[in-house]
């Protein structure tokens, strides 16, 4: 993934995908080959090193503890991701007038995955996948504030080019993916004893076999015999 990132970031340096071409477009027909291309594709060097520290993290954490899904997750979250921002229209959130814009840019997939990753730890309730939650949020919990419009926070003179549709979609593709995963893979182990009624006749027999074959181990304790205040009347008297 890295390095189709940086090869696309090299191509558009060399004066490829030029203008929108490669972008996704809401609700054009031509925008939808950026639902492909888009995440390949970024802004400036900030962009696409910004994108690529939590791609690498993220990866890593989703092919190490989910591997039985790693794929269908990072294949159906980009596309899912990417049509799910061709389809929302394009309103500025302010005025409400429609914007023509061109998203790129891979934090729709960091979303994805983050989102991905701290609900599928929730739903299966598994102590390490729980703990991959709670890193999650601890490096990545601020996420949230991209699903909103800067608008909502700053006065800005122009509008901003950060797509909070792409955030949003992410997030909510990723949370709808773990909940669709949740019982495949890993889950929270639960043993046969915690079971109500659990009775294992061969358990049983060895806890009868000890007790024959180790019958001091089950002697009462022995236990002090309780002075009799009367046999120490005497001393008593004399202190």
């Amino acid at each position: 993934m890295l390095s189709a990132m940086w090869f696309g970031y090299f191509l558009q340096m060399q004066g490829f995908f030029q203008s929108c071409f490669g972008a996704i477009i809401p609700l054009l027909p031509e925008g939808l080959l950026g639902v492909i291309t888009a995440p390949l594709l970024h802004g400036n060097i900030d962009h696409i090193i910004g994108n690529s520290i939590p791609v690498a993290v993220l990866l890593f954490l989703l092919y190490q503890f989910y591997p039985l899904v790693a794929n269908k997750v990072f294949i159906i979250g980009w596309l899912a991701t990417g049509l799910l921002v061709w389809m929302l229209p394009p309103i500025d959130i302010l005025t409400g007038d429609y914007m023509y814009t061109c998203t790129i840019g891979a934090s729709g997939i960091v979303y994805v995955l983050a989102f991905f990753l701290f609900f599928s730890g929730v739903f299966k309730w598994n102590t390490k996948l729980l703990t991959i939650s709670l890193l999650v949020v601890l490096y990545y919990g601020s996420l949230i504030w991209g699903m909103f419009p800067e608008e909502l926070f700053y006065t800005m003179q122009e509008p901003s080019k950060i797509s909070w549709q792409a955030h949003l979609s992410g997030a909510v593709v990723g949370s709808i993916i773990a909940f669709a995963f949740k019982n495949v893979g890993e889950r929270k182990k639960k043993y046969i004893w915690e079971f109500p009624n659990y009775y294992s006749e061969k358990d049983d027999k060895l806890w009868q076999e000890y007790k024959e074959n180790h019958p001091d181990d089950f002697l009462e304790l022995p236990y002090k015999k309780r002075d009799d205040i009367w046999d120490h009347l005497d001393e008593l008297r004399r202190k």
